[in-house]
């Protein structure tokens, strides 16, 4: 495992763009480091990186190798938890891209939960969604993402997909809060706290607002929903958030959840995915495993909703 090492250098250095940054996360000297660089370039008779005035990027030659690296990383990360769990150590690392929605209540308990059976094993959250998502899948950056949108390229493998309507929220006190359900068209009486055009909410939102021939105008747009959840804990506005996302005890007491009613063909889905035709390590096929099992047993429309 020890000659790998040079393979995590270069994926170090490739992903931070700096020899220096990678050799802080790496615990060594950046000179040492260069000159590992150095002599695998001087053996290979290429340069793996361009020098540039504030960093590095891959060459040519560094391009097609950095590929072959990050495969063989993952092979043996692969082979390490299965030897592990052979010898019932149960030890690994789970690294996971997500979207937003699931931060706040629904990953972490899933987190909590494995680690009571496998404490030993150690993760590594990313919130990313879309492309970003896809390109952390594809450089095995992580191993699983979990994301309310369907990945685009034909390289990634859905293990589960689960529709997830969307929630209106607004203080305790709004004059729509005591209602059990809304149309969409109730609330563009008032002020909108949407995310911003990146997310997905906001991109099924505005196929709402067009269906209605209305133009969708947010009285404030953040990129948080952290944010968005305790502005309208104050105000009159009314914000947007998966289903998942929305448990009672994830919410501010003084904030309302009530479903939007709209035809199940209008949902988005959440989705989760893996890098096609990748074996995955012990630990994360998992977790991945337990994640499937808990989105398509569960009802997120039960009593543990606020609304």
């Amino acid at each position: 495992m020890r000659n790998l090492q040079v393979y995590r250098y270069v994926d170090a250095i490739a992903r931070t763009g700096s020899i220096r940054k990678a050799a802080e996360q790496l615990a060594i000297t950046p000179s040492a480091l260069n000159r590992r660089i150095l002599a695998l370039e001087e053996e290979l008779d290429a340069p793996i990186f361009e020098r540039l005035g504030r960093g590095v990027r891959l060459s040519t030659a560094g391009e097609l190798l950095i590929d072959m690296f990050r495969k063989q990383l993952a092979e043996a990360d692969l082979v390490k938890s299965r030897i592990a769990d052979l010898t019932g150590l149960r030890r690994g690392h789970v690294t996971v891209t997500c979207s937003q929605a699931v931060l706040p209540h629904f990953l972490p308990e899933q987190v909590r939960l494995y680690q009571q059976s496998f404490p030993d094993v150690t993760f590594s959250i990313q919130n990313k969604d879309g492309e970003d998502a896809e390109e952390a899948l594809r450089n095995h950056a992580v191993d699983l993402a979990v994301v309310f949108e369907p990945l685009s390229n034909s390289d990634f493998q859905t293990l589960a997909s689960v529709p997830q309507p969307i929630h209106a929220l607004m203080a305790a006190d709004h004059p729509l809060a005591n209602n059990e359900t809304l149309k969409f068209s109730d609330c563009l009486a008032y002020p909108l706290a949407l995310p911003s055009k990146t997310y997905a909410v906001r991109q099924i939102l505005r196929a709402y607002s067009d269906r209605l021939a209305v133009r969708l105008s947010p009285s404030i747009e953040a990129e948080s929903y952290i944010f968005l959840r305790n502005f309208v804990a104050h105000s009159q506005a009314i914000a947007f958030e998966l289903e998942i996302g929305v448990r009672a005890k994830a919410l501010n007491n003084n904030v309302k959840s009530i479903p939007l009613s709209v035809s199940p063909g209008s949902y988005g889905s959440l989705y989760v995915a893996q890098l096609k035709e990748r074996t995955l390590p012990v630990a994360s096929a998992r977790f991945a495993q337990q994640l499937v099992e808990v989105l398509e047993n569960s009802s997120f429309g039960d009593t543990s909703l606020d609304g």
